[in-house]
Order: C-alpha cells, then sequence, then structure tokens
C-alpha cells in the first residue's frame, strides 16, 4: 500500500499580520500535482489541517476545494485527524457521512478507538487514528483520576486499543503531538505549546507495534529515533524560526510484510520567508528585488530615517525589522545584574548607552542628562 503522509497545513493562518491563504493555494496545488504523480492509495492529514478553531470563509473554501479534487478527482482516500489548531466539533461535521466517499475525520475518542481498516492486494491494514486529546479529556471520558499526562492519556487509549492491535498484522499510527526519543527535535515559534511543565511529551516507543507512524504537530519535517516513526512538518514556512527548514511530504510504501521504504518529496512555496542582516545602505543596493517574506536585521548604530519603508523598495514583503543594537542586551553582561538598585540613575544609563551602543557615551552628554534628571526630581518635589 501506498501513502502519502502530509501535516499542518494551518489553512487561514496569520504570519505578521499577512494572510498566507494564496501561498497556501499555491502550494496546494503544487500538492496535488506531485500527488498524482505518485498515486498513492490514501492521503494522511496528522493534524491541524486548520489554524484556527473558527477559520476564515476563505480557509473553507480552499479546504473544500482541495479535498473535492483529491477524493473525486484522484480518487484517492483521506485520513485527517484533529490537531491542537483544529477545532474537533467543526472539523469532525459530517464525518460519518463523509465517509461514503473515502473520507475519514477523526477529531474525538469515540472515533479513535476503532482502527479504520483499508485494503490493497496483499489484504487488510488498520489505522489507528489518535487526534489531539487533551488529558482532562480523556480522564472525563474514561472516569480514570490516574490520566494527569499526555504520556497517560495516550497509553489508555492504546491499552482500550490492544484487542485491534492484535488482530491486524499491518499497522498505521497517526497522532497529533509532542513525541521525543533521545534526540534533540527541531522546534519553531509557530507551533503552539500543547502544556507547561512537559505533561506534554510522548515517548517514541508507545509507537513500537506500528509499521508506521505518522506524526503531526512540530514544523520540520524530520524522523523520531526510528526511521518509520516521522513528522511530515507544515506545510509552509510559519515562522522566521523556520527559515533553514525543507519543505514536502513523506511517501510510504507499506510492503506485504509490514516493511517500509520512505521517500522525501520537497515543495517549493511561492515565497521563501528569509533573515538577512547587515547595514540598512548594504542591504539595499546589493540586493535584487524579492517577494519573499523577509526578517531583517539591521546593524547600523545611530538613528535611521524609515528603515523599514527603504527595505520594502527592494523587499516588499519585509515582514518584521529587528536593530542589532537591542539584541546586545540579551547577549552582554548589564552592571543591573550586580546590585543596580545601589547606583545613581545617570550611572544606569551610561551603562545602558553603552550595552546598546558599544561605546561610551560622548564627552558633554553628562551635563544634559544631569539637567533633565534635576528637572525630573523637581517635579516629584511639587508633585
Amino acid at each position: 500500500m501506498r501513502i502519502v503522509h502530509t501535516s499542518d497545513w494551518h489553512i487561514g493562518k496569520l504570519v505578521h499580520g499577512i494572510h498566507m491563504t494564496e501561498d497556501q493555494r499555491y502550494m496546494l496545488d503544487k500538492f496535488l500535482e506531485l500527488l498524482e504523480e505518485c498515486n498513492p492509495d490514501v492521503l494522511i492529514i496528522s493534524g491541524d489541517i486548520y489554524d484556527r478553531s473558527v477559520p476564515p470563509t476563505e480557509a473553507i473554501k480552499l479546504l473544500d476545494n482541495i479535498f473535492a479534487k483529491i477524493l473525486v478527482k484522484l480518487q484517492i482516500k483521506i485520513i485527517a485527524i484533529a490537531g491542537n489548531h483544529d477545532n474537533p466539533d467543526r472539523l469532525g461535521f459530517a464525518s460519518e457521512i463523509l465517509k461514503e466517499r473515502g473520507l475519514y475525520i477523526i477529531s474525538n475518542i469515540e472515533q479513535a478507538l476503532k482502527p479504520i481498516i483499508l485494503n490493497d492486494e496483499h489484504g487488510e491494514v488498520a489505522f489507528f487514528s489518535l487526534p489531539y486529546l487533551d488529558p482532562a479529556t480523556i480522564r472525563r471520558f474514561f472516569d480514570d483520576q490516574e490520566v494527569k499526562t499526555h504520556q497517560d492519556g495516550l497509553e489508555k487509549i492504546l491499552g482500550e486499543l490492544n484487542p485491534y492491535l492484535d488482530s491486524y498484522s499491518r499497522k498505521v499510527a497517526i497522532y497529533h503531538g509532542y513525541v521525543r526519543g533521545f534526540e534533540e527535535l527541531l522546534e519553531s515559534e509557530s507551533e503552539r505549546p500543547l502544556s507547561l511543565g512537559g505533561s506534554d511529551v510522548v515517548n517514541v516507543d508507545l509507537f513500537s507495534n506500528f509499521d508506521y507512524t505518522a506524526l503531526g504537530h512540530l514544523h520540520g519535517l524530520q524522523k523520531v529515533k526510528y526511521d518509520k516513526v516521522r513528522y511530515a512538518g507544515s506545510l509552509l514556512k510559519y515562522s522566521f524560526s523556520e527559515h533553514l527548514q525543507k519543505k514536502g511530504f513523506i511517501i510510504v510504501d507499506l510492503a506485504a510484510n509490514g516493511q517500509v521504504s520512505i521517500t522525501i518529496k520537497s515543495l517549493s512555496p511561492m515565497r521563501d520567508m528569509r533573515r538577512i542582516k547587515g547595514k540598512l545602505e548594504d542591504l539595499i543596493s546589493y540586493s535584487e528585488e524579492s517577494d519573499d517574506y523577509i526578517e531583517a536585521t539591521i546593524t547600523d548604530k545611530g538613528e535611521l530615517i524609515d528603515p523599514i519603508g527603504k527595505l520594502r523598495l527592494v523587499y516588499p514583503n519585509t515582514l518584521s525589522l529587528i536593530r542589532e543594537r537591542y539584541e546586545s542586551l540579551e547577549t552582554k553582561q548589564s552592571s543591573a545584574s550586580d546590585g543596580f538598585v545601589k547606583m545613581h540613575p545617570l550611572e544606569l544609563f551610561e551603562d545602558f548607552y553603552q550595552n546598546i551602543m558599544g561605546n561610551n557615551m560622548p564627552k558633554g552628554s553628562n551635563r544634559y542628562l544631569e539637567e533633565i534628571w534635576e528637572e525630573i526630581e523637581a517635579e516629584k518635589r511639587l508633585g
């Protein structure tokens, strides 16, 4: 059986106030072209189909159009689960009726407790669809007060699924959450935390009985400890922390004996997301005009007149502007950490200026600061 694994489309996403729908439509059209080429039996979407619980109308229309093409034109079945960004009730609406057209949307515990069975020339393949479910929801459903973390919740559900797990020789898991082995994972700023204090982490070995595990939530395309446990990553780069990530999807060929072979397909966006750095004049003078989304770090010292306006003459989609001098506050030790309460405000300002500008204040500046400070003190006494 040939499976295509994708995830985290986040349709309806806003990035720095910019609607990404046009970019998503372009990327999904390219995805459909490649989907037709590789001709899978089933498409898996591992959660976060929408970016928010109440998606905008444009996002709903886009998803409806894409699903119709996959199901009707390409005749490919779809198994999709709810992620932490999705509203499970809205996403799961009419899911029973849609099964007749080959669309399986799993968004709640009841649906997760029964596998989806598909067939190929070698027989049955059982898909165990595990949407995002917070521990409190699982605890209430099973009336089990021992369920306190995502690990507890997943163990509980897999325990209930044991009879099915023993009944099928070929098994695929679909899960939306934070799965870890022993390695560091690629994470980004656009991934919404599932919980605090590490209670969202699930051990990868819970999936050891599956021939393949299709993960969603982390936006970097990567494996977790085993080749058969993988995040497909997000459809597009959704934050500048993802600027070095490659985006695409995974083709999984599942053999009769349960062995899998993995192929990664890349997708190129209409507009890339890039970070640039340098002096404003250099960035403007030595660069070709580009529609990419840009985060610019300016290394100039002193005041600049309308730097973002000047950048947008070359990079019209400049979304973020950073002055490097502000970053120095994080990297240089300030005397504020050494008993700043004992220092005079003028001394603190001098130290602040040095951290920001990288050198001492100009001669004669103290006189002006002292005059300002005296005015402030006088206002305090009057007020």
